[in-house]
């Protein structure tokens, strides 16, 4: 018995030595995949010639990686080691990672050696049809040289936005999804027909919305044309706006209203522009059903019991909705308002359809700031700017992602 014990731990040696082997092999193969050279056909010609641009340009990168293969491998197979003299463990490991082999091969080719290539071109001056430089953290510090040149002061400026973006957009969509919601879990006839009806936009694709939108948009758009019409029987002469192309912002307008007036110097007190308050209400309209089904379906999960004692001791509907329903609701509240502003400082495709980050500048935003950098859109390519551009927006999202959870979760669990 003992001599079988020892033959298992030394069988469990074995082949943990030979999961590491292959672990190591697999996480620098995938690395190799995705390592950081000069591109063009002449070095993608043959495996020979690859692999001499990886021996010139990605060394470090691949000694980096190296390192985290070796600390992964590390662990996979001591934990192997351990449970290697239990059968059922052993089995349950081995079947559950054998299940898992796929998806995890392709989420690190796909995902995790993507985002080590772009973290490691962070620190170079790369084109892609040149040889990556290294320059250490230049990228970063030319992120915020806004701070003290007005003429490199985009990402500021679409950092700008999207706060003005979140503010106005998150408490809006996240207040009608919960109307919306208590609205269609109240009983009335055809409740399942509204239900859908009210949900069609956020099953239609990005795309076709946007460019419905930007038609309603034109000058001689419908949103004009109603304005025209409805202010024109109370004796109002409205003059048609071009909404997604005038860059005076809200407060702008305010105070130009009293009189007052807003120097280009001082953009950032000029609010949001017209442009971007448009773009605004198409996506409170496009996000406000999917938010609103996660609220009905929360709705559904509170216990009727609640509502007839609260009405039995007098309470009003709006009482009830006071403290009983947000009460219940603030785990899916803390939920929606995180992925809302993820979602915020995230938004692309309709900036991309419909104003291309103009007028101006006031609908630039991050994602469409990378997108111009790394393919060169308004000059040369500039793929190690546009990584450190995505670094840093994802440090953002992470920072406010976790202080929205840190004082906006508390007491939830209560429910």
């Amino acid at each position: 018995m003992q001599n079988e014990a020892k033959n298992s731990a030394r069988n469990g040696t074995v082949v943990a030595f030979f999961v590491f082997i292959g672990i190591v092999a697999v996480i620098l193969l995938i690395a190799l995949l995705n390592a950081p050279t000069m591109g063009g056909p002449r070095v993608m010609a043959t495996l020979q010639t690859y692999l001499t641009e990886v021996r010139e340009t990605a060394i470090p990168y691949m000694v980096v990686v190296g390192m985290l293969a070796i600390i992964v491998a590390f662990f996979a197979a001591r934990e192997l080691r351990k449970v290697w003299t239990n059968h059922r463990r052993r089995t349950e490991l081995i079947t559950g990672y054998a299940f898992l082999a796929p998806y995890l091969i392709v989420t690190l080719t796909f995902m995790i050696g993507v985002i080590l290539f772009a973290f490691y071109i962070s620190f170079n001056d790369y084109d892609i049809f040149t040889r990556p430089k290294w320059i250490g953290l230049s990228n970063y510090a030319e992120a915020f040289q806004g701070f003290t040149d007005s003429t490199k002061r985009d990402f500021l400026q679409s950092l700008y936005n999207v706060l003005w973006y979140t503010i106005i957009v998150v408490p809006i969509q996240t207040t009608l999804a919960i109307l919306m919601a208590v609205l269609l879990n109240a009983p009335f006839h055809m409740k399942q027909f509204f239900r859908a009806v009210f949900y069609t936009p956020s099953v239609t694709s990005s795309v076709v919305i946007t460019l419905i939108f930007v038609w309603f948009y034109l000058k001689a758009g419908y949103v004009n044309y109603f304005l025209q019409t409805s202010l024109g029987w109370v004796g109002i002469n409205f003059e048609p706006v071009n909404w997604l192309g005038d860059p005076r912002g809200l407060i702008q307008l305010i105070v130009e209203a009293f009189g007052g007036t807003i120097p280009s110097i001082q953009w950032y007190f000029r609010g949001p522009s017209i442009a971007w308050m448009a773009i605004m209400f198409q996506n409170i309209y496009t996000t406000i059903p999917t938010f609103m089904l996660m609220f009905l379906a929360a709705l559904q999960d509170i216990n009727p019991a609640l509502y007839e004692a609260a009405s039995i001791d007098g309470a009003s509907s709006f009482q009830m909705f006071r403290k009983i329903t947000l009460p219940m609701l603030r785990p899916i509240i803390l939920l929606v308002v995180v992925l809302g502003t993820i979602g915020t400082f995230q938004v692309f495709d309709q900036v991309y359809l419909a104003t291309k980050g103009g007028p101006l500048k006031t609908s630039l935003t991050p994602v469409f700031l990378v997108f111009q950098e790394a393919l060169g859109i308004n000059g040369p390519i500039n793929m190690g700017y546009a990584s450190a551009l995505a670094f840093i927006l994802a440090v953002i999202i992470f920072a406010i992602t976790f202080f929205q959870r840190r004082f906006l979760e508390r007491g939830t669990e209560l429910y």
